[in-house]
């Protein structure tokens, strides 16, 4: 809700983000994402030259320790990587780089936080065969308890997805959902700050972010579409768990009540 204020100001981004969220829902994984990423952007061009109740600093110098031949050395491995893994995925049919194929897929085009990885992961073959629907989202859950990035979820899916080697396969799914964000910022820093101040460029910016809303709200309504909240006692344990969010207790707080009422729940419907 936070950045939903601070990125959707005015009447224009709130369409922005609206639309990006029915893009992101309608059309399952990834593309789904580029698509409200990249529409945002072209709506920014046309809608959002002049920021409207935003002091949002495209200003202010990055870290920029890092020289332009790295950087471009960094995309190029970023690219190679997500061509490699696919092929090789395709020609040996090893589980292992398939995992690795799949979790860096997810960590290239996640864009707007980790809650966004959780659709993206949905839509992993490697994901759907190998990790049951109930156990993503109870994973997702308790990733919200754990301290640190939601992407440490993926250390959990490869895991239990992979349980011949659950060790080897956490940290190759680990791994592989960090090392494209990493890649990436290295390779863009060097040209941020001169390409941000571009009239144009801060526009797509602020449509892009608006888009961003979007998918968070879409990452929020998928995992509830995929619950399929049918009787009394799920929706009663959501509408507690919402009603804890909003008075802004600890989410580990939140996800242990909403576990042991799930369990008491359980017991009470077998006994």
């Amino acid at each position: 809700f936070t950045l939903a204020r601070t990125l959707t100001p005015d009447l224009k981004r709130v369409v922005i983000a609206v639309v990006a969220t029915v893009l992101a829902l309608c059309i399952p994984g990834s593309p789904g994402q580029i698509a409200a990423i990249t529409l945002g952007g072209l709506a920014g061009l046309w809608w959002c030259r002049t920021p409207a109740g935003d002091t949002a600093a495209l200003s202010g110098p990055l870290v920029r320790n890092l020289s332009k031949r790295a950087a471009v050395c960094c995309l190029a491995v970023l690219a190679a990587l997500l061509v490699a893994l696919p092929v090789l995925t395709h020609y040996t049919g090893q589980p292992l780089i398939a995992l690795a194929d799949a979790f860096s897929r997810a960590g290239a085009l996640v864009f707007g936080g980790g809650h966004v990885v959780l659709p993206l992961l949905q839509a992993e073959p490697w994901v759907a065969s190998s990790v049951a629907p109930d156990a993503l989202l109870a994973g997702f859950g308790a990733a919200q308890a754990v301290p640190g990035p939601l992407f440490t979820f993926a250390a959990y899916l490869g895991a239990i997805g992979y349980p011949t080697t659950p060790l080897v396969a956490a940290s190759i799914a680990l791994v592989a959902v960090f090392v494209p964000g990493i890649l990436l910022l290295c390779g863009v820093l060097p040209f941020w700050n001169q390409v941000r101040q571009k009239p144009n460029v801060a526009a797509a910016i602020r449509g892009a972010s608006a888009a961003v809303v979007g998918l968070l709200a879409a990452a929020l309504i998928s995992p509830l579409a995929a619950a399929s909240l049918t009787g009394w006692a799920p929706v009663t344990i959501a509408l507690g768990a919402f009603a804890m969010l909003m008075l802004r207790l600890p989410p580990w707080l939140i996800v242990v009540c909403g576990a042991t009422a799930g369990a008491l729940t359980g017991l009470g419907a077998t006994g």
